[in-house]
């Protein structure tokens, strides 16, 4: 899992805020990813597949960028908002069953 934030973006502070604050996003992050925080930016094509936006949340399986595990929004596919922990944690278990699955 890549997150890709910025210090001085109020966007990216509320992403973290929120988050930090939820219980069950922190218990998967903690127990089944491999967190990854890029702060700034790596202009590595790869993981801006849509741009070179913050916040953005990817999720890498066996190298490869899983395209279909989205936010809600068309142009910035991989951008949360604080007010949508409950998109990201269900994303998040999306993952961890694929994942599962394939052990």
């Amino acid at each position: 899992m890549v997150i890709h934030h910025l210090d001085n973006c109020p966007h990216s502070k509320a992403l973290k805020e929120a988050f930090v604050a939820d219980k069950s996003i922190q218990k998967m992050a903690k127990d089944d990813f491999i967190m990854l925080n890029v702060v700034e930016e790596i202009g590595d094509k790869h993981l801006a597949p849509d741009g070179y936006y913050v916040p953005r949340i990817l999720f890498i399986h066996l190298r490869l960028l899983r395209a279909d595990i989205v936010g809600k929004y068309e142009e910035r596919l991989y951008t949360y908002g604080p007010d949508e922990m409950e998109l990201l944690a269900a994303n998040m278990k999306k993952v961890k069953l694929l994942l599962h699955s394939e052990l």
